[in-house]
């Protein structure tokens, strides 16, 4: 059983909750909490390619996500039909993630101790 999952539903720019779920998991994972990550609905845009945050006044935190295998956070997961639904496709992202069905990061979830959503 998955001691935490962050669940990303958000797009990541126009409020800091991505920022902050990605500090929690880097923040979890260092003290050796055992995280998965979700990336599902407006969340699959928090992993795009090319995204130019500055232009908004916002800070560029997509980058950060290419720490995750430092911190040794192997439960990556991106919802299949999310990406299928906003035209988007694997490559597309800025890391390489499992895609799974909706159903299965649902499994996921339900089979962790605490989840927390963004």
């Amino acid at each position: 059983m998955t001691q935490l999952t962050v669940v990303f539903r958000q797009v990541p720019h126009g409020n800091a909750s991505g920022r902050e779920a990605l500090d929690l998991v880097l923040l979890s994972a260092s003290y050796e909490v055992d995280t998965a990550v979700c990336f599902i609905d407006e969340g699959v845009y928090q992993l795009v390619k090319g995204q130019s945050p500055k232009i908004i006044a916002s800070k560029d935190h997509i980058a950060t996500f290419g720490a995750l295998p430092l911190y040794e956070v192997d439960k990556v997961f991106i919802c299949e039909e999310s990406l299928q639904e906003r035209g988007l496709s694997p490559d597309d992202l800025v890391i390489k993630a499992k895609t799974l069905p909706r159903v299965q990061i649902h499994r996921q979830i339900q089979q962790s101790k605490q989840v927390l959503t963004f």
